[in-house]
């Protein structure tokens, strides 16, 4: 009899372990340094945990190194684990856009080269109908004149970055401020889309 009551108990933590699981989507976007992106969605009620690391690219298991140097075809991204049930996408999308800077193919701010171009990689089509639709709203609705250029694309592969890169700005506060504001993000994100809320 214990061991009945066993089987079923761990039967029921599977199956709730499962229905958890399902509930959970992810989210991948890319817009220059992954250090700069993990920060705004890891503020966000609903996101489970963020991840840097590589995708868009034609080899496997990339390091920095590689990726950096511009030839494995990856982007420097950030991979949202997120519930649904308490954030939707839409709203990743809308974080997502105030903290890029769409104006630029191959760049991003002070970082130069494909790795750092700005892109939305989508998980299923959902995701796609609904990033192409809040790209089309934004250009039609943008606060800056120059034409809206990040791709969106079907995601692949993500390779998590190397341990030293996860959660940098927790880890490394001041080398975190001191590459943000030298690159000069904040100050362009304020021309591009005013002060942040």
């Amino acid at each position: 009899m214990k061991i009945l009551t066993l089987c079923c108990t761990i039967i029921m933590m599977t199956a709730a372990s499962s229905a958890v699981a399902a509930e959970r989507e992810h989210a991948t976007f890319a817009a220059g340094c992954f250090w700069c992106m993990e920060h705004p969605f890891d503020e966000l009620p609903g996101v489970i945990s963020t991840t840097s690391g590589y995708t868009g690219g034609h080899s496997e298991h990339p390091t920095y190194e590689e990726v950096s140097a511009g030839g494995s075809g990856h982007a420097e991204s950030v991979d949202v684990l997120f519930d649904p049930a308490i954030i939707s996408y839409q709203k990743l999308l809308e974080v997502y856009w105030r903290n890029s800077d769409p104006t630029t193919p191959n760049r991003q701010f002070c970082d130069i080269g494909t790795q750092y171009r700005p892109a939305i990689f989508y998980h299923g089509e959902q995701q796609r109908k609904l990033a192409e639709a809040s790209k089309q709203e934004l250009q039609q609705h943008k606060p800056f004149p120059a034409a809206i250029v990040t791709e969106i694309t079907a995601a692949g592969p993500f390779w998590p970055a190397e341990a030293y890169h996860q959660d940098f700005y927790l880890k490394n506060p001041l080398r975190y401020k001191f590459y943000r504001y030298n690159c000069g993000r904040d100050q362009r994100l304020q021309q591009l889309w005013g002060k942040q809320p």
